[in-house]
């Protein structure tokens, strides 16, 4: 079976916004988000991880919540992501926004044009690499040992795969939040219909799980 490059959970807003501007160590997202806001949808589901009360939706919403780790080996994910940090590594105290027990449990490859040595918290150990997406690519299937590996954004990282017709399957859930400005994954999911099959499936807390896979 072939290892997949996979889109998990990847929420925008209704205007295909994902991340805001002026990210900061305070505001991961960028000043004009509030990830509450726009993750409220897997929040709210009996399976998220950070969940500290019983109960919690049941579901589609659930579903893909649960989903999001099934059979990933590795994930690659954008320096912003990682961190708010630009150019040069200054501070290697600074190991990522996820604290003792990052939620990936497996090799994370963060792209960057920095060098940087490998480190690892708890099951998760992050690689920093540069290179062009097909390497990285190759490097993180490696990694993964037959698994798939969650291609995990942010925006710009994802297009970029994209651009380079690597990515197999995405799911984006577009959450019923308008934030007019930042970082844009589409005007319309109907950009991607040249290469993936779509269906979009309405959630009753008023996201939109869209779903692509290859022609």
């Amino acid at each position: 079976m072939d290892q997949l490059l996979r889109v998990q959970n990847f929420t925008i807003s209704s205007d295909g916004v994902a991340a805001g501007e002026d990210q900061s160590l305070e505001r991961p997202f960028g000043h004009n988000i509030d990830p509450g806001r726009l993750f409220a949808w897997a929040g709210a589901t009996a399976s998220w991880p950070n969940r500290t009360e019983p109960g919690g939706s049941r579901g589609l919403d659930d579903y893909f919540t649960r989903d999001f780790s099934h059979n990933i080996g590795a994930e690659i994910m954008g320096r912003n992501k990682f961190g708010p940090q630009r150019g040069p590594w200054r501070d290697h105290e600074w190991r990522g926004w996820w604290g003792d027990e990052p939620p990936f449990h497996t090799p994370v490859f963060v792209l960057t044009h920095h060098k940087r040595p490998s480190f690892t918290l708890s099951d998760t150990t992050f690689h920093f690499v540069d290179g062009d997406p097909a390497t990285v690519l190759a490097r993180a299937r490696e990694a993964a040992q037959g698994q798939d590996v969650r291609l995990g954004g942010g925006v710009t990282t994802i297009r970029e795969f994209l651009d380079a017709d690597l990515v197999d399957t995405m799911h984006v859930a577009v959450s019923p939040v308008k934030l007019g400005s930042g970082l844009r994954l589409w005007d319309s999911p109907a950009q991607l219909l040249d290469r993936f099959h779509m269906e979009a499936v309405p959630s009753p807390s008023g996201v939109t799980h869209h779903l692509f896979w290859r022609k």
